[in-house]
């Protein structure tokens, strides 16, 4: 319920989504239909949310915004690649569990050194950095240019 408290920090909307949150959960109101429930298991989850979801606005929205994330593996193949940085031939005698602890370690001062410091800081970091659900998704652009050094000397021109 902390996560609800900080997307929607006014107090009626944080009630009404609470209450909307309630009804999903105990089947009732809107999602007692016995339509809603078994097409839950065979439905497209988003295509569920808009058949079933309409009068649970902010719960639908939430909804949306979930399963618009991508999936990735990055989490993962960044966590590995930090334990193979770790654990390496050099350093091949450490536990388990203190190379464990060692990427631990290593990922969270990776998130502090990440926070925010002026407005720019996290640009590339969605959900944490905003107070309400107006604009989660909505990452700024970065301003690259395809006229760096870098790609000029990587051009190849087909005749």
């Amino acid at each position: 319920m902390k996560c609800f408290r900080r997307l929607f920090p006014n107090g009626d909307e944080y009630g009404r989504v609470l209450d909307e949150y309630e009804m999903f959960s105990m089947k009732s109101g809107p999602f007692e239909d016995l339509t809603s429930i078994s097409k839950m298991a065979t439905m497209e989850p988003k295509n569920w949310w808009v058949n079933f979801g309409a009068q649970t606005s902010f719960l639908q929205t939430l909804a949306f915004k979930l399963l618009g994330q991508p999936s990735s593996s990055s989490c993962v193949e960044r966590n590995l690649s930090t334990y193979a940085f770790i654990h390496s031939l050099k350093r091949n005698k450490l536990t388990t569990s203190r190379a464990q602890d060692l990427v631990y370690i290593h990922n969270n001062l990776r998130l502090l050194s990440r926070t925010p410091k002026d407005d720019v800081k996290m640009w590339d970091v969605g959900g944490d950095a905003f107070h309400s659900m107006e604009d989660v998704g909505f990452l700024e652009f970065a301003d690259l240019s395809l006229d760096e050094p870098d790609f000029e000397n990587d051009l190849i021109i087909d005749n």
